[in-house]
């Protein structure tokens, strides 16, 4: 399901317009965005819990000359699964 998908099942299910779904949707992804950017996480009850993990810093090879190289330290966005979710996947 891509983005425009999305959009048109919450304008379906919620009963609104598909102007109205697309804003919503962005106000959601912008507002999940914000809360990561500064270390926080976001939990929808149910769902699951969107948060920023720490990859540290490691030294890797480069696949076509074989050199090695340094991999810096990242964040990195994660979310992990509500029990909800995954009894309604399974």
């Amino acid at each position: 399901m891509n983005k425009s998908e999305l959009i048109d099942q919450i304008a379906k299910h919620a009963d609104i317009s598909k102007a109205a779904a697309g804003r919503a949707l962005d106000a959601t992804v912008g507002a999940v965005t914000a809360a990561m950017k500064k270390g926080g996480m976001v939990t929808l009850v149910g769902f699951g819990t969107f948060y920023v993990g720490k990859r540290t810093a490691r030294s890797g090879r480069n696949p076509r000359t074989g050199a090695t190289i340094k991999i810096r330290a990242a964040k990195v966005p994660k979310f992990r699964a509500g029990k909800a979710l995954k009894d309604a996947v399974n």
